[in-house]
């Protein structure tokens, strides 16, 4: 179908149908199909020509347009919408240049409020920058002028309908068979863990795993700027989600305040979707209040970075003496897990780092596992292995009070606990 009939079928829809919140999806999809086969008898169209017909007209007025058929793909991962001509997605690691394009950009603009809508959010030329996700839990960020020079921008990021486990991950090569045991043991023990990487690099599909060790008979509160976590091994679990100021600037929920709450909620667990700024201080102050085995995710490039950014984290919240925020972050952390997205844009853990105290001034990591890289394939698929460095673990005092021992294969040929 030519956008230019697609534009007369869709005007004429219009004017013969009274496009209320009364009309049904069934009676809409029934008009829509009346006047795609009146024009296909005439045309020839194929059965398949028809029902892709009806599905983008359908799509036009009551879902994404034809950002739709993107949405509904499990295969796209996430859809970039840059201004109403240009338009990428992202499928199985690759972006790719859409090549239909919205009507116009008041189309466009249309589909924001109608997304900001269902989620109570507002974004205007006053408040242009808003996050949201949809009914599927995908996120949602919006950017509209004058924060956006080409025009209103779109970006969704889809999540799958059933979350990836950790074997799962151990298939696809992002972490190996021991490292995932020893993980396993970890978060069933009480370890506090935190899980680094860049933008795209699997910190949420990661922790989701991690979450699904999590043992059922404790209570868990997850708090998140944007709901995003698929957490369903844990029938106790309160989901909390920050909220922005209204047009009066007012009503907003901050990250901070749903920590200091959910300290109120007798939790046994903490997570914290991801940390970006002035929380950091409240999450770090739960870990070391008892609240063992819980968890969170920022962005970093190693691990080392990752303690940085966490300290001039917890400084834009209070000007707090350096050596006091590194022994509370040596106290409340126990390991760093750090996720890379590699060259080949495969996603794997490439560090996985225990935290074992303030030496000379400053945070000390030892590694437990490194990922080594052998090369490439002639296709140009990166090989190597998350290899254990014969470390010891340090923190063996929550492994024992939890009942729980190391696997066989833990043989640590390095016996210390300082730096290496």
């Amino acid at each position: 179908m030519n956008q230019q009939l697609f534009n007369e079928l869709k005007r004429e829809i219009k004017e013969n149908l009274d496009l209320s919140n009364e009309v049904s999806d069934a009676q809409l999809q029934g008009h829509i199909e009346e006047s795609i086969f009146r024009i296909a008898t005439g045309q020839g169209w194929t059965s398949s020509e028809i029902q892709a017909g009806v599905k983008r007209i359908f799509d036009s007025f009551r879902g994404l347009d034809i950002l739709q058929p993107l949405l509904d793909d499990p295969t796209v991962t996430e859809i970039m919408v840059n201004g109403h001509t240009c338009i990428f997605f992202e499928r199985m690691g690759t972006v790719e240049r859409y090549p239909l394009e919205l009507e116009s950009e008041e189309k466009l603009e249309d589909l924001i409020q109608m997304i900001v809508s269902k989620v109570n959010r507002i974004v205007n030329q006053s408040t242009p920058i808003v996050d949201a996700r949809l009914k599927d839990g995908s996120r949602v960020n919006i950017v509209l002028p004058p924060a956006s020079l080409s025009g209103p921008t779109l970006t969704i990021r889809k999540f799958p309908a059933k979350p990836m486990d950790m074997s799962d991950l151990i298939k696809m090569g992002s972490i190996s068979e021991e490292a995932a045991d020893l993980l396993r043991i970890m978060v069933e023990a009480g370890f506090n863990l935190f899980v680094g990487g860049g933008t795209g690099s699997g910190k949420t599909t990661f922790l989701n795993a991690l979450s699904a060790w999590i043992p059922e008979h404790e209570r868990v509160i997850t708090i998140e700027d944007s709901a995003e976590l698929q957490i369903q091994s844990v029938p106790n679990l309160v989901r909390l989600e920050t909220r922005n100021a209204n047009t009066e600037g007012k009503g907003a929920i901050t990250m901070r305040e749903l920590i200091r709450s959910s300290l109120r909620m007798r939790p046994n667990r903490i997570i914290v979707g991801e940390v970006r700024g002035a929380e950091a201080l409240d999450m770090l102050a739960a870990m070391n209040t008892g609240h063992d085995g819980s968890l969170s995710t920022g962005h970093a490039n190693t691990s080392s970075d990752m303690l940085s950014r966490l300290e001039t984290m917890v400084l834009s919240a209070a000007p707090l003496p350096i050596e006091v925020i590194r022994k509370q972050i040596a106290s409340a952390l126990d390991v760093i897990i750090h996720i890379s997205r590699m060259r080949d844009r495969s996603r794997k853990v490439t560090e996985i780092h225990q935290v074992i105290g303030v030496m000379d001034g400053e945070v000390k990591l030892q590694p437990l596992f490194l990922f080594e890289e052998n090369g490439e394939t002639p296709e140009g698929t990166i090989m190597g292995s998350l290899r254990y460095t014969g470390q010891t673990l340090c923190n063996l005092n929550k492994i024992r009070m939890a009942g729980k021992s190391l696997p066989d294969w833990f043989i640590p040929t390095v016996i210390s606990c300082e730096a290496s």
